[in-house]
């Protein structure tokens, strides 16, 4: 007799220790058919190996996880994703969900919620962990609040070419990686500092970590 297939798990995180914990976790019931370190690799990844279900950070280097889920929806790849991360700020988790996020779950908190959130993400439903649910539902409620969420106030794009300026990369380089010219990647930075009222490039990378575009 054939055994059932498994489901097939792309993984997404930056931390090897942490990969390294959830492959033990996932192999017993899942098929892993890649581990990424990026968002770039995400994306690029999600359209080769086709998995079923995609676990990511929220927090990566070149492109963060929530930023990958947009790029993945608009090229009409509506693979689930699971996000794993450490933000318990529900402007994370909300921000998430309207992405298009298929599951929340606190990394402190994965081996108890991951996999039930894998396969709830599976059957085409929504999990949220438990931690979050309400904060979460109250803030959507509430309503669009751009000005509680500066992130928000950035399309795609702009946020793509701040995380890459908060990563410490050089217009030219910017313009090279996403095929836009040095221009443009300098006129993106002119409107989202003067939108967010930031005046130095110290600032920008503050900002950039305190709203989890990058890590320390």
């Amino acid at each position: 007799m054939t055994p059932p297939r498994r489901p097939r798990v792309l993984l997404a995180d930056d931390h090897l220790l942490v990969a390294e914990a959830l492959k033990s976790l996932l192999t017993a019931e899942f098929h892993l058919v890649g581990v990424v370190e990026d968002g770039r690799a995400l994306v690029e990844a999600a359209g080769r190996l086709r998995p079923d279900v995609i676990v990511a950070d929220v927090t990566m280097p070149h492109l963060n996880g929530i930023d990958a889920l947009i790029q993945l929806r608009q090229g009409g790849n509506n693979v689930p994703v699971v996000f794993l991360t450490m933000h318990r700020d529900a402007t994370f988790a909300r921000r998430a969900l309207e992405a298009g996020a298929s599951g929340y779950v606190l990394k402190h908190s994965a081996s108890v919620e991951l996999i039930t959130a894998i396969h709830v993400a599976l059957e085409g439903k929504t999990y949220l962990t438990p931690q979050l649910t309400g904060e979460v539902l109250e803030a959507m409620q509430q309503g669009p609040k751009r000005a509680a969420d500066p992130v928000g106030s950035l399309t795609p794009r702009q946020r793509e070419v701040f995380q890459l300026l908060a990563e410490g990369l050089a217009a030219k380089q910017i313009a090279t990686k996403l095929s836009i010219s040095a221009r443009t990647v300098e006129f993106h930075k002119y409107q989202m500092m003067e939108a967010l009222d930031l005046h130095n490039n110290a600032e920008l990378v503050h900002f950039a970590i305190k709203n989890g575009l990058v890590e320390f």
